[in-house]
């Protein structure tokens, strides 16, 4: 059945966001709409040559209290909510002069950018917008007979609806469930703001929203469905990355080109990690990219086949070169230079994404998991130990390059899944045993990753003989350490604690090897 089209005769404008205003205020008026606005929108269109009545003239009522009060009136939100299918309704209006409004086209007051901006509370509480969320509330309810806008870029095909004669039933109840969005999204940061004031991280009631930036084709398997959203936090990474080449973006891709851009920039130095399934298999930092790249691979290049690629500097020509010389998915990095981009223009398929600056390691904020009928939330894991956090204790001291590797070896396994053993040398990892029932079964599959590495070097000992070893979490029993030792380990960092420390400790002296307890567990699950 072919749907009726609503004309709009009267329009009320009322935005923050004055992007379109024009545009969209003089295909209106072309299409004979009388406009009412408000404040800095009628002045907007007054300037632009269109004829606007402000809401006080058709009100009869003046703004008053600083603004605070100029559109919360019956004859604003009569002519919204007024039914106009409903004779009763219809006496009503027509009793208390009240004239049906057709169209609002509001959006709100800037909260989100007064807070960021520093401001001071009150100025931060004088831009929560009242009136403008009435205003949205009330046309989405009333979809049947309003058309409500809240965004520019629904502009344009509201003024499509305009050229054949209206807007239909289906357009304006997808206008109302943005809209309705778009209010919950707004009180959602306010409610943020104000648990923040009140330092409360974890607040009783937590309001979460997100703006879609994309449908992927599936999630993590073909039948499931899947979309990428950001939370408008503009934290640097993949929300804020540009795609410069290859083929969309899959779940998987952008869950794992996360999971390696965030381990990245745990370092200082140029840096190179290459992830796979959401693990780091290769880890390297060094004087450059390139250099760094060639130690990351050597941990495991099998692994690394088909792999996304994390660099914490401008990518170089020479890396870029050198990466492309296997089949990778993804690059992500903070720019590119001009060679760079030319080299892997050449691969159609590889993504590449920049994202114009390195997340902060230790900035704060929220990380969740679903569980069946709710979700779990945290605080980011944002620590970090230091030398000086550092306690040895054991009969042997490590080196200075050895206490350089622990602690490397330690941040990488912060981003690897528990149970977590990481074997380290010279500041590239040697072997990578991740997300294991048992510890020991990490250290051995880690150890294992070393041996086959080294036979494809063509090197007669492992890559793990002289390295460091680190652990997430304690060993529970000394036979974790003494896999370890197996491996060629001279220098274990592990968060102790355990009620067997002293057991463990003993295997170390034992074995003649440094180890040291960081009191920091890194557990990722």
């Amino acid at each position: 059945m072919t749907e009726t089209r609503l004309p709009i005769r009267r329009a009320l404008l009322s935005v923050s966001d004055k992007s379109g205003l024009i545009e969209l205020g003089r295909a209106l008026s072309d299409h004979g709409v009388e406009l009412l606005s408000t404040g800095g929108s009628a002045k907007a269109l007054r300037q632009a040559g269109l004829i606007v009545k402000d809401v006080s003239d058709h009100t009869g009522f003046p703004e008053i209290l600083d603004g605070r009060v100029k559109t919360l009136v019956p004859q604003v939100h009569g002519g919204i909510l007024g039914r106009r299918d409903m004779p009763a309704h219809v006496a009503q209006m027509q009793e208390h002069g009240i004239e049906p409004i057709d169209l609002v086209c509001v959006n709100l007051y800037p909260f989100a950018a007064t807070v960021a901006s520093g401001a001071l509370p009150a100025d931060c509480i004088e831009n929560i917008d009242i009136g403008g969320p009435a205003m949205i509330r009330a046309a989405a309810k009333n979809f049947d007979h309003v058309t409500i806008l809240t965004s520019p870029e629904q502009y344009h095909s509201l003024v499509e609806s305009l050229k054949n004669g209206g807007t239909l039933l289906s357009d304006r109840r997808a206008y109302a469930g943005a809209a309705y969005a778009h209010t919950a999204s707004y009180d959602g940061m306010i409610a943020r703001w104000f648990a923040e004031q009140a330092g409360e991280f974890l607040p009783p009631v937590l309001t979460l929203s997100g703006e879609r930036s994309e449908l992927l084709r599936y999630g993590e398997n073909p039948h499931q469905q899947a979309a990428f959203y950001h939370d408008g936090t503009k934290r640097a990474g993949i929300a804020t990355a540009q795609q410069i080449q290859g083929k969309a973006l899959s779940y998987n891709n952008l869950n794992d080109t996360d999971a390696a851009f965030e381990a990245v920039s745990e370092f200082d130095a140029p840096s190179v990690v290459i992830v796979k399934h959401a693990n780091p298999c290769g880890v390297a930092s060094a004087e450059n990219l390139e250099q760094a790249w060639i130690a990351a691979l050597r941990c495991d290049p099998v692994s690394a086949f088909g792999g996304i690629v994390a660099v914490n500097r401008t990518l170089d020509a020479a890396t870029a070169a050198r990466i492309s010389e296997i089949f990778t998915e993804v690059i992500v990095a903070p720019d590119a230079d001009a060679g760079a981009k030319e080299i892997l223009a050449k691969k159609k398929n590889l993504r590449l994404l920049l994202t114009g600056a390195m997340p902060n390691p230790t900035a704060e904020g929220l990380a969740f998991r679903s569980v069946a009928g709710g979700f779990l939330a945290q605080s980011r894991d944002a620590g970090r130990v230091s030398e000086k956090d550092l306690k040895v204790v054991t009969k042997r001291v490590p080196t200075e390059q050895q206490m350089k590797d622990l602690l490397f070896a330690f941040r990488v396994a912060k981003h690897v899944k528990s149970n977590a053993v990481i074997y380290v040398r010279d500041g590239a990892t040697v072997g990578v045993g991740a997300g294991q029932m048992s510890r020991v079964d990490s250290a051995r599959i880690a150890a294992r990753k070393g041996e086959d590495a080294a036979k494809l070097a063509g090197e007669d000992k492992p890559l793990t003989a002289g390295s460091v070893a680190a652990s997430d979490a304690f060993f529970p029993f000394a036979d974790g350490l003494e896999s370890v030792v197996a491996a060629g380990a001279v220098a274990v960092i592990q968060p102790g604690g355990s009620i067997r420390d002293q057991e463990v400790i003993d295997a170390a002296d034992a074995a003649g090897i440094a180890m040291v307890f960081t009191g920091m567990r890194h557990f990722r699950h």
